[in-house]
């Protein structure tokens, strides 16, 4: 992005800022005092006036790039610390639910064997 459009803008404004300077010398050349001209001081003064705007238009246009890349960072870095909350809380949540399920297991097969329903009985066995 930079390279492309900022090297041709580069290579066009140094040749008119070549141009200006010459004219800025023959201009000093001109009068002996070596005082510019007020025209050749005018372009002189746009051609750094665009200079530095291009500069500033560029400078700004990073400095939001940048701005919304770190707005983008942060936003992905609490969306993390979302999802790392959250797996943390399931996983809690699992080791709960398992405890829970051991003890009503736990639970069943005590009334399981204390029932006579369950119990084992022989009585064809026995009558044998």
């Amino acid at each position: 992005m930079r390279g492309g459009a900022g090297g041709a803008r580069s290579c066009g404004g140094s040749g008119a800022r070549g141009a200006a300077r010459r004219e800025a010398a023959a201009a000093a050349a001109e009068h002996p005092s070596g005082i510019l001209s007020s025209r050749a001081e005018r372009t002189h003064s746009t051609m750094m006036n665009a200079d530095m705007d291009a500069v500033e238009a560029e400078n700004r246009v990073e400095l939001e790039e940048k701005t919304r890349l770190i707005n983008q960072v942060l936003e992905l870095q609490h969306t993390l610390e979302d999802l790392s909350a959250r797996v943390d809380a399931v996983k809690e949540e699992n080791l709960k639910l398992k405890s829970e399920n051991q003890v009503l297991g736990q639970y069943i097969e005590n009334l399981m064997s204390a029932s006579s329903v369950f119990q084992t009985t022989d009585t064809k066995s026995k009558r044998k």
